[in-house]
């Protein structure tokens, strides 16, 4: 089978941007990666979370500006941190033919996690983009890691997580070369 990439932009909403940690940076590297996908032809799904404090329809609910889709880009919308249960998102990746997605948004720990996860249980190869996501700001003192320490213990489990046959890579934004992934 002929690899085809998808990017995958996880939650970027209003409500979870304000609180983001990095949020200027990761919706930067982002947009960065959206329009090199657009330009190799790749395709953009676009996650949208809908719950308590994320109403649809809300101004808090939409997409941040900068990572709004296009009309002609896929929107899946979910109610729990796993994009796959019960939406569309693995028939929408299957008829646009992907075979890999590439990972980024919100949160790192929660939807970000559990998504690229369950990407690699639907036999998907994977990228986490690993300056591509982050988690909410939150006090040093308490139980959370701190958001550059959950950011990067994420990466480095996803470099040594195993799922056979499968293929898993951290790259920066900047390494991610739609047009020659594997």
């Amino acid at each position: 089978m002929p690899h085809a990439p998808a990017l995958l932009v996880i939650d970027m909403q209003n409500t979870l941007v304000a609180i983001a940690h990095r949020a200027f940076e990761t919706v930067a590297t982002i947009a960065g990666l959206r329009e090199r996908a657009r330009a190799a032809g790749v395709p953009i799904v676009t996650i949208q979370h809908r719950g308590e404090g994320l109403e649809a329809g809300t101004e808090g609910w939409r997409i941040v500006p900068e990572l709004a889709p296009a009309a002609d880009e896929e929107v899946v919308h979910k109610t729990s941190a796993d994009s796959f249960l019960d939406t569309g998102l693995d028939e929408t990746l299957t008829a646009l033919g992907v075979t890999e997605v590439v990972v980024t948004g919100f949160a790192t720990e929660i939807c970000v996690d559990t998504t690229a996860r369950q990407a690699l249980s639907h036999r998907y190869d994977l990228v986490l983009v690993a300056d591509g996501h982050t988690t909410s700001v939150r006090p040093d003192a308490g139980e959370y890691a701190a958001p550059d320490r959950s950011i990067a213990h994420h990466n480095e489990i996803y470099r040594h997580i195993d799922f056979p046959g499968r293929s898993i890579r951290v790259l920066p934004a900047s390494e991610v070369d739609f047009a020659v992934l594997p």
